[in-house]
């Protein structure tokens, strides 16, 4: 458990956006995600997809930097809230609100939403780089684990 969430500190949190503003408290609310008893790591969870998945399917600039921490974390058995962290990682790879209103904006205005639509792409891929934590999760002890496991493997195909 000592090498989980190794990589935090190489990630430049105070240059980066949430949904509240700078995404320098993202690496407390992963810590606690990741060390916290049940209720701790639930309101973690709760706030961490406030910030990078705002609404359910509004991602951030940090939500891409933030993904494959939450992958690590539904993968580590000794983490509490691994199905909520599954449903959020679920909800950011459905995440398609800023190429949605690119569609809808008018010509010069869709550009605009360039960089926003890129942040959902990497958000999208660092999910399907952690397939197969997904996929070892699928026969998890945890009924509520390896459901959403199978819900979270099914939309990615």
């Amino acid at each position: 458990m000592g090498r989980m969430l190794k990589r935090v500190p190489q990630v430049p949190w105070g240059s980066l956006r949430d949904s509240t503003g700078s995404a320098r408290d993202i690496p407390p609310l992963l810590s606690g995600v990741a060390w916290g008893d049940e209720e701790t790591a639930s309101e973690a969870v709760d706030e961490l997809g406030d910030r990078v998945c705002s609404l359910g399917f509004v991602v951030s600039e940090a939500t891409p930097h933030v993904v494959p921490f939450l992958v690590e974390l539904a993968g580590a058995d000794t983490v509490r809230s691994r199905a909520e962290i599954l449903e959020l990682i679920a909800r950011i790879h459905a995440a398609r609100e800023w190429e949605s209103t690119a569609r809808l904006a008018p010509g010069k205005d869709a550009q605009g939403y360039q960089e926003k639509i890129a942040w959902e792409a990497a958000s999208q891929s660092a999910v399907l780089a952690g397939a197969g934590v997904f996929r070892g999760l699928l026969e998890d002890p945890d009924p509520e684990v390896s459901r959403a496991a199978r819900e979270l493997i099914a939309a990615l195909t």
